[in-house]
């Protein structure tokens, strides 16, 4: 994420539940989905400054205040597991990264002008030759 912004795994919590995904005859008795939970709003280990960029990028990901990944894509529960933590930490470092420095406005050039009002002349004048003249 940032630099010295670390998630407390006191601070995680998490679930488990069926997979309806990969498993074999092992399917009906593992619990190998796994929904990873964070508290992003009642954190304390997140600045204030952090948070609102947190919850504000996060937006529909995040319910309640709380960010939520759920994974089954492994048959392992194991697997599930870093896997959730490798999303959510994906998703965390995208949101607290800072934002793209602002567009500086500028005009444009008198020879992409000059180009420009060029080359509509020379189209409209094919189109004007390809006219039907009512004289005719």
């Amino acid at each position: 994420m940032t630099p010295g912004f670390v998630v407390p795994e006191a601070e995680l919590r998490e679930r488990f539940s069926r997979s309806s995904g990969p498993g074999g005859q092992g399917v009906n008795t593992a619990d190998s989905r796994v929904e990873l939970s964070w508290d992003v709003a009642g954190s304390p280990s997140v600045p204030e400054w952090l948070r609102s960029r947190l919850l504000a990028r996060l937006g529909r990901r995040v319910s309640g205040g709380v960010l939520t990944v759920a994974v089954s894509t492994q048959r392992a529960q194991l697997a599930n597991r870093a896997e959730a933590r490798e999303r959510m930490a994906s998703l965390l470092r995208a949101a607290a990264s800072p934002p793209p420095p602002r567009r500086r406005a500028t005009a444009p050039s008198r020879g992409s002008v000059e180009r420009r009002l060029s080359a509509k002349k020379r189209r409209s004048q094919t189109k004007r030759g390809r006219r039907l003249r009512s004289d005719e």
